[in-house]
């Protein structure tokens, strides 16, 4: 009965969008999804492009994404090289601070909504904590990836790999924003619209 439920649950699981380089194409897949990310813009101040950048490069919008595993001479498995999980890979510590900070105790790391405000909520404590503006995805992102503490330490600066990564956020988060001018009148439209208008 446990592994019928298992299969029911995740087979409700929300697939990925089928073509995550636009961002008009991941809202008109997963419209609750846009209501869900303008909810955490208006809340945290930040630009709806740049939690979905983050989403994009952290998990491909996979809801139980995970690092991979490492194995011990190629075979015996060890564990994973973070408790990164979720849309937003974020860390169980991080969760567990945003969950105090928010009193949101029953959020989940594979439930989109709960996801991106968590996104939201980073990027504003990074603005609050290291003065990076809400829209400088590619600082913002390597706040992300390295804390507060690494970034004002700079340990990002010895790693050409995760500054490159973060210029490629910043790119995709620029490319989403003006995707996003040309289909949000449509997504702001409601379900009645839509049926009525087309």
């Amino acid at each position: 009965m446990l592994l019928s439920l298992a299969m029911i649950i995740s087979g409700c699981a929300t697939p990925p969008p089928r073509d995550q380089s636009n961002i008009c194409e991941i809202f008109g897949e997963h419209r609750d999804w846009y209501q869900a990310t303008a909810k955490a813009s208006d809340k945290w101040g930040m630009p709806i492009a740049v939690p979905i950048s983050f989403m994009y490069q952290e998990s491909r919008f996979k809801h139980n994404a995970k690092p991979p595993m490492r194995y011990f001479l190629g075979f015996i498995p060890y564990g994973r090289g973070s408790s990164a999980y979720g849309y937003s890979q974020a860390k169980s510590d991080t969760w567990d601070d945003y969950l105090k900070d928010t009193g949101r105790y029953f959020a989940s790391r594979s439930d989109f909504d709960d996801a991106v405000d968590f996104i939201g909520w980073y990027i504003d404590k990074t603005h609050r904590v290291n003065k990076v503006a809400k829209q400088d995805a590619y600082a913002l992102y390597l706040n992300y990836h390295e804390g507060w503490g690494g970034y004002r330490r700079g340990t990002y600066r010895s790693k050409a790999w995760l500054q490159n990564t973060a210029r490629q956020v910043e790119q995709r988060a620029n490319i989403y924003h003006l995707q996003l001018q040309g289909c949000e009148k449509d997504l702001k439209r409601g379900w009645l619209s839509r049926w009525l208008f087309g």
